[in-house]
């Protein structure tokens, strides 16, 4: 994460605006890309793909992507089973690093991007036949209206998945700052409440799917890019951000609640009724 992101003891004093610009400043950084690789998700492209497959995507179907960061994963969708995306993003960063990527990659003509915020998209009702929305609605502070404005913009029988993070117990005390929350941690939800926005949306979860393992595998990447970067720091290579300390000691308190079972990532799919 950038240096501005140093957080305050909880996230939960900050205003949603204030929330929802530190986690979109952060995912559409350098220092996240260094972490995450480009997927920015557990699972990457295999997971997309089955969430695709999942969703039946197909050529021709208009597919929504809520916080879609640099568009890896709606270029991946248009090029893999020929539907026209539209990815939107809260960071402008995001936006125009995506849009270029689309020029670069010849997609253009299927996905486009824009600026938008998960609880008031700028679509009319039922414009798309699916959405998706991957490691991303744990990090929206008003998750009801998230899930309402996805119902809203899918067409009836439409399609939504989900995958995200989650959580069974109560967060541990060093998971609660801004860059756990920006992490998609500190605000998880279990399963069960995932599927209760849904349904109090009006949608209805169809499939449930378990991937705690590509979780701990992000965590175990992510630990080991964080050894190399120290590394680089020590032989003068490498300029590292103000918190890099937290971000460590951060990885090491994630992944010891994946594997207490606290924290795991699971996969969501929901129709909406005709």
């Amino acid at each position: 994460m950038e240096a501005r992101m140093a957080a305050p003891e909880t996230a939960s004093a900050l205003a949603p605006e204030v929330l929802k610009s530190c986690c979109a400043d952060a995912y559409s950084g350098e220092w996240a890309r260094l972490l995450l690789g480009d997927a920015f998700h557990p699972g990457g492209a295999a997971l997309t793909e089955h969430l695709g497959r999942v969703l039946g995507l197909a050529p021709g179907m208009r597919v929504l992507d809520v916080a879609a960061g640099k568009g890896t994963s709606a270029l991946f969708l248009a090029r893999t089973f020929g539907c026209a995306v539209v990815g939107v993003d809260y960071a402008e960063a995001s936006v125009r690093e995506a849009a270029a990527g689309a020029e670069a990659a010849g997609l253009a003509h299927l996905v486009r991007f824009e600026r938008g915020d998960a609880e008031r998209l700028d679509f009319p009702d039922g414009a798309f036949d699916a959405a998706i929305c991957e490691c991303a609605f744990c990090t929206f502070p008003d998750k009801r209206a998230a899930a309402q404005e996805l119902a809203r913009v899918l067409s009836p029988d439409g399609a939504l998945g989900l995958s995200d993070l989650t959580r069974t117990g109560a967060v541990p005390a060093e998971l609660e700052g801004l860059l756990a929350w920006i992490a998609c941690i500190a605000d998880a939800l279990p399963l069960a409440e995932y599927v209760r926005i849904l349904a109090d949306a009006g949608l209805a979860v169809t499939l449930t799917e378990l991937h705690d393992e590509a979780l701990a595998q992000l965590v175990r990447d992510v630990r080991a890019k964080l050894m190399g970067a120290e590394l680089l720091v020590r032989l003068k290579q490498i300029e590292l951000p103000g918190d890099f300390e937290q971000a460590r000691a951060l990885a090491r308190a994630a992944a010891r609640a994946i594997d207490a079972g606290t924290f795991g990532y699971a996969l969501l799919a929901a129709s909406k009724p005709a």
